[in-house]
C-alpha cells in the first residue's frame, strides 16, 4: 500500500492523500525472503497465469496474523542451525532436496547443521512459473505471571499463518456445497426446512423439559 496525492473529483483545486494497492512481483528467491526486521507486504500472493472467469489471476494469499521474536544475530556460530528464523517468509522453488528447514540432529552440532536453511535461498534460483514451497515463521512469547495458576490462559497467545484462496474460484466455493440448507423467513420452525425443529416428532427423539432459568433463585440471598 502506498499514498498518492490526488484531486478531490467535488474540489478539483485541493488533494489529498489516499492509500492505493501497488503491485510488485518477486521473481527470485532472495527477492521473495522477507526478513525478520523488513517490511512485510501488507498482501502477499502467490499467484498462476490462469485467469478466472473474472480475468482476475487465480491465487493463494498468506495471511500470517504472528510473528517470532528477536531472532539470534547472524554473527553467533550456531546462528546457521536455525538460519529458518532469520525470515518471516520465505518463498522458494521447490526441491525435492529440499524437505526440511531444520533437522533434529543439527542440535548435536549447531556449529555444522545436518541443514542449513539460509542454503535454499544463496543460490537465488527464479521462481517464476516454478513449483512452490512458502516457509512462514510464526510463534509468540509467553511470560510466566501470577493468572497461570493454576490454569494458563490460552486466550490471545497463539500464531499462525492463514492460506486462504484469493480470486482462485469464480464465486464463493460453498455455494455448490451438496449439504447446504436455505432458510427463508418464517421457515424456521418448519420440519422441512429444519429438522432440529421438530425433535419431538422423531421415533427415537428424548422428551426434553422446557428449559427455564430463574437466575440465582435459592442459591444466593442479597439484602439490603
Amino acid at each position: 500500500m502506498e499514498f498518492v496525492n490526488v484531486s478531490l473529483p467535488w474540489m478539483p483545486d485541493h488533494y489529498a492523500m489516499v492509500p492505493q494497492l501497488v503491485e510488485k512481483q518477486l521473481k527470485t528467491e532472495q527477492e521473495a525472503a522477507l526478513r525478520h526486521n523488513s517490511k512485510t507486504p501488507r498482501y502477499l500472493h502467490i499467484a498462476s497465469k490462469k485467469k478466472n472467469r473474472w480475468g482476475h489471476q487465480r491465487s493463494y494469499k498468506l495471511q500470517v496474523y504472528s510473528f517470532a521474536g528477536e531472532h539470534l544475530p547472524e554473527s553467533q556460530a550456531e546462528e546457521r542451525s536455525m538460519s529458518w528464523a532469520r525470515y518471516k517468509v520465505a518463498i522458494t522453488k521447490h526441491k525435492d532436496s529440499e524437505q526440511t528447514s531444520s533437522s533434529l540432529y543439527s542440535q548435536n552440532d549447531v556449529w555444522s547443521p545436518a541443514v542449513d536453511f539460509s542454503k535454499y535461498i544463496e543460490d537465488n534460483e527464479s521462481i517464476e512459473d516454478q513449483d512452490l514451497v512458502a516457509w512462514v515463521t510464526t510463534g509468540f512469547l509467553h511470560i510466566p505471571h501470577a493468572e497461570d495458576i493454576p490454569n494458563t490462559v490460552t486466550v490471545g497467545n497463539g500464531g499462525g499463518v492463514i492460506l486462504r484462496p484469493h480470486n482462485y474460484f469464480d464465486e464463493d466455493p460453498s455455494i455448490s456445497s451438496t449439504d447446504s440448507v436455505y432458510f427463508s423467513p418464517g421457515t424456521e420452525d418448519s420440519c422441512e426446512s429444519n429438522r432440529m425443529a421438530c425433535l419431538a416428532h422423531e421415533t427415537c427423539s428424548p422428551t426434553l423439559e422446557t428449559f427455564t432459568y430463574h437466575g440465582f433463585d435459592g442459591v444466593m440471598k442479597f439484602h439490603d
